[in-house]
């Protein structure tokens, strides 16, 4: 095998990469919208595409038949954090449990059988990996500024991102949500109705869930409130059993460290292996668009991870790269979900800010945003940021 092995970092634009100078993750999405008009007026609007965008329009339409829901997304369906993340299913908050925040994994799995959603969900248990002394036999033994063994084994698992941005579109569609693409919100005229414009379009809302995460900070009251980043992974080429077997991860157990330098990552159906570290700071939604992996500090930070990669172990050595992307991130200061009302008003509601925990944790909490939503359900006290 050889190092030299390696896609291009910059792939023509399609429905599946809409963010070519954020790479290209490996994930297929098996949905096309249709094309439809933007209503006139909504029971309930919601702003982004992604996990919890299309989590909550299914659930509520799978709740409250008769409320009209339409979906609002600046790009394509999983164009943002969704579709580039690297598909790891954590059973709590970046912050840890919080008060009240129920089972995530089991809410998880709830929810996707309700909606019918196969998305290839796995749960044999995360590896929480250190540098300090590990478990007595620890299938992990890595060369990484130490060595890294198992610490702990934690509920947690693995999912394909793209069948389930796929599949949670296909529910919201085919129990009646209307998903429109390319219609980017510029403005919210905050009346006692809400107005949505977006793609040059208006839509008169009952109410509102944004759901855009690291994007479109300034109008969901997050500007200067929250910290947006670009975090990068690679995907190797795939490995066969004995060298998964050599290397700890033959058990499909997906893994992140508890100490620094971090690395986590997870193995995939074919034996293929992500690997994900570092973060390219960003001061808003904007300068955080315009990231280029090929350049500056993502670019130093690609090289340095793939280094790292194939010194851990010599079954790593000559891996080939197949993959390289980056994808949006979010953060508050004390690392717990952002879930609000919005500033502007009792009937908006503003949902992201997983930290890295969003993949089985957006769909959980989009749900309970559905619930809050219909009056079913309320916000959590530590969803909202101090004014």
């Amino acid at each position: 095998m050889s190092t030299a092995k390696s896609h291009s970092w910059l792939p023509p634009a399609s429905h599946s990469n809409p963010r070519p100078h954020w790479g290209a993750p490996p994930w297929h999405i098996d949905f096309t919208v249709r094309s439809k008009p933007v209503p006139e007026s909504v029971d309930f609007a919601i702003v982004g595409a992604g996990f919890t965008g299309l989590a909550a329009a299914a659930w509520l339409r799978h709740l409250a038949p008769k409320k009209s829901v339409v979906v609002f997304e600046a790009d394509r369906i999983g164009a943002g954090a969704s579709g580039r993340t690297g598909g790891m299913a954590l059973a709590e908050s970046a912050a840890g449990d919080l008060p009240g925040l129920g089972n995530v994994l089991t809410g998880l799995e709830r929810i996707l059988a309700e909606l019918e959603i196969d998305c290839d969900l796995a749960l044999p248990g995360a590896f929480e990996i250190g540098r300090s002394k590990g478990m007595a036999h620890s299938p992990i033994e890595w060369n990484d500024s130490g060595t890294l063994r198992v610490v702990k084994k934690v509920p947690g698992g693995t999912l394909d991102p793209g069948k389930l941005v796929g599949g949670l579109a296909r529910a919201a569609d085919e129990r009646g949500a209307t998903i429109i693409e390319s219609h980017a919100l510029t403005k919210i005229e905050w009346e006692r109705c809400p107005i949505v414009h977006a793609g040059g379009a208006r839509c008169s809302a009952g109410k509102i869930l944004f759901a855009t995460n690291a994007l479109a900070l300034e109008l969901t009251s997050l500007a200067g409130r929250a910290e947006p980043k670009l975090t990068l992974a690679i995907l190797t080429e795939p490995l066969n059993e004995e060298r998964l077997e050599s290397i700890g991860l033959a058990g499909g157990n997906p893994f992140y460290t508890v100490d620094l330098p971090y690395l986590w990552g997870r193995c995939r159906r074919d034996g293929s292996l992500i690997f994900g570290a570092g973060l390219v700071d960003a001061d808003d939604s904007r300068d955080l668009e315009h990231i280029d992996i090929t350049k500056g500090q993502a670019k130093d930070l690609f090289e340095s991870i793939e280094r790292r990669i194939h010194s851990l172990h010599p079954a790593l050595r000559e891996i080939g790269i197949t993959h390289r992307w980056g994808g949006p991130i979010l953060f508050r200061e004390n690392w717990r979900p952002v879930f609000m009302p919005h500033p502007q008003s009792k009937n908006a509601v503003v949902l992201g800010a997983y930290a890295g925990h969003g993949v089985a944790l957006s769909v959980y909490l989009g749900a309970w945003a559905a619930e809050a939503l219909l009056g079913r359900r309320k916000l959590p006290p530590w969803g909202s940021i101090p004014k």
